[in-house]
């Protein structure tokens, strides 16, 4: 089972990278860190096509048999790096693969909104969105032990779970 994991944030540290971290190495996945995976600003000319990142990034996911999405909530809605990273990519690499998302939030009720709009964009690219969904809060990031902690990586797992049942069929 192949999984590919995209950290969507531009921040080198931060708890977005602590949790995608977390996940690619619990579950042997391939990690596509956006901070340090450059990109340029999506414009949809046909040179950006042909850049090695461009073309790593649809491979990655083309390759892979499931994909999970993390993104900090920016006003709202995902970062604008992973908004800009799926917009090179489309349905050739996501028709029908199930896909799984986190939001990490500041706390309070932070990450909804940028679930429903990873969710929004993701089935614009025809992936079959897993139903389980997950915010963590920065109450479930251990930043000193770059880690999430035991609570946060039971509700993981718990999503996880449903992603790779879907991955088998």
């Amino acid at each position: 089972m192949k999984i590919t994991v995209i950290s969507g944030t531009a921040r080198k540290k931060g708890r977005t990278k602590i949790a995608a971290s977390y996940i690619a190495n619990t579950y042997q996945a391939d990690l596509i860190d956006l901070s340090e995976f450059s990109l340029p600003v999506f414009n949809g000319e046909e040179e950006q096509f042909s850049l090695e990142n461009v073309q790593q990034l649809k491979a990655a996911v083309k390759d892979a048999d499931a994909v999970v999405l993390l993104s900090p909530e920016y006003h709202s809605g995902m970062s604008g790096a992973l908004k800009n990273a799926l917009d090179f990519l489309s349905n050739e690499q996501f028709a029908g693969k199930p896909v799984a998302l986190f939001a990490c939030a500041g706390g309070g009720k932070g990450g909804m909104n940028a679930l429903a709009n990873m969710r929004i964009v993701a089935r614009g690219l025809y992936a079959n969105v897993i139903t389980k969904q997950l915010v963590l809060d920065p109450i479930h990031i251990d930043e000193v032990n770059k880690t999430v902690i035991e609570e946060a990586q039971a509700n993981i797992k718990n999503v996880m779970e449903e992603l790779l049942l879907f991955a088998t069929f």
